[in-house]
């Protein structure tokens, strides 16, 4: 039925028939001349009704409009000086597909609290803000796996119900699983570490979920998590395919003249011990193992700028796959805007050296055997990073809260809608 998108009724569609479908956003009636704004996903345009211009029939349609009612329109193309998008159309026919209630929460303007948004989301996500934003995401997701696959990458998608932690430590939630408990994986980790050995380079985009008790701006218990995981490469060199990842997204954005966070000629590479000193100098007192919060992250923009790495940070702070010589790690954090949304390293590829890893932070080997057994056949040298997809939204566009670039977020105190 619909045939264009509002974005394809352009002043070279001038004397075209077309026929569009969406919401009616606004509704003015000057007298004999009546006007209503159609919205649809890629944005908006404005039909016209005019006495000897258009049928009768269609000025009583237009008497039962609503905000929000769904409508499909046929009619003709004509350039306007006055409409806002150089254009406007001349309706022949107009149908109302279905009648809209007043909407439980204001679209048209941004008064509206957060929590009451998130609780009338699906009419929330009308809003052309959002409309933006996730239509963003999906472009950036697509550049993604672009470079991915321009890298030699190969798309997986592993398991997430699975019998043990990824990473030792972290809160799981537990699932039923017929006559067992199994639990829902925080991290695609394990298994492509595994896959290496055979596809060598992997990367996957799915959901991940963390029992953390968090209730941040920046924490969700289910995210969308880019994972890469690469055979016979080090964090510099997942460090350097993570850098063209982002400086492509960002020409993208540019390109469509979206506000993004800009980023310099080379993502600066900042030394844990170094960043401790920028720090410790400016007044904070940070010990050596200890994580840096959001502030201390938001404070290092002022010397490296928007977007960096902080790299070699302590093995504790690591996982106990992590290459490290006792001292420091061969791992990363990506940061933009002061907001973590990467972190990655090279990973332990030798079987002894990774249970000594296990033993020194209280993990039993033996749960971990079905993944050891791997690495008794041939376990390339590999490194890899995790992604967090929300976060990365979320600072690159500003959002300043990673809910607004969820769909439908799940959090410690939000199971609905």
């Amino acid at each position: 039925m619909k045939k264009y998108w509002t974005r394809q009724i352009t002043p070279e569609k001038h004397g075209s028939e077309v026929t569009v479908a969406g919401w009616v956003w606004e509704i003015r009636d000057l007298g004999r001349i009546k006007f209503l704004v159609l919205r649809d996903r890629e944005g908006f345009v404005q039909i016209t009704l005019k006495p000897g211009k258009t049928p009768e029939h269609l000025f009583d349609t237009f008497s039962e409009l609503n905000r929000e009612d769904v409508i499909l329109v046929k009619g003709v193309v004509e350039a306007s000086k006055i409409a806002k998008s150089g254009v406007e159309i001349f309706p022949r026919e107009m149908w109302i597909l279905n009648k809209s209630k007043p909407l439980p929460i204001d679209i048209w303007s941004e008064t509206t609290d957060l929590p009451t948004r998130l609780k009338w989301r699906s009419v929330d996500l009308k809003r052309p803000r959002n409309l933006q934003i996730f239509t963003t995401a999906s472009k950036i997701l697509r550049v993604m796996r672009e470079v991915f696959y321009e890298e030699g990458f190969v798309e997986v998608f592993t398991p997430k119900i699975i019998a043990t932690t990824t990473e030792g430590g972290a809160e799981l939630f537990p699932v039923f699983y017929f006559e067992r408990v199994a639990y829902l994986s925080q991290s695609p980790q394990l298994y492509k570490e595994q896959l290496t050995a055979s596809l060598e380079r992997v990367f996957e985009i799915g959901p991940a979920y963390r029992a953390e008790r968090h209730n941040t701006d920046f924490h969700l218990n289910e995210f969308i998590s880019v994972d890469a995981e690469a055979a016979f490469m080090n964090y510099a060199d997942v460090m350097d395919i993570l850098e063209k990842i982002i400086r492509r997204i960002s020409e993208l954005l540019q390109t469509e003249k979206t506000e993004v966070v800009s980023i310099g000629e080379s993502v600066p590479r900042v030394d844990y011990g170094e960043a401790l000193d920028k720090l410790n100098q400016a007044g904070y007192s940070v010990e050596w193992g200890s994580d840096l919060t959001v502030e201390m992250q938001k404070y290092l923009t002022k010397h490296y700028g928007l977007v960096y790495f902080i790299v070699n940070f302590p093995p504790s702070l690591r996982p106990f796959y992590t290459k490290n010589d006792g001292v420091r790690s061969e791992s990363f954090d990506l940061i933009i805007d002061g907001i973590e949304v990467a972190s990655g390293a090279t990973r332990i590829h030798k079987r002894e050296e990774l249970e000594g890893e296990m033993k020194k932070r209280g993990l039993n080997p033996h749960m971990f055997e079905s993944h050891l057994a791997v690495f008794d056949y041939g376990m390339p040298p590999h490194a890899g990073f995790g992604l967090g997809f929300n976060r990365l939204v979320t600072a690159l566009l500003g959002l300043g809260n990673v809910r607004y670039a969820t769909l439908y977020p799940r959090d410690r105190y939000r199971l609905e809608p």
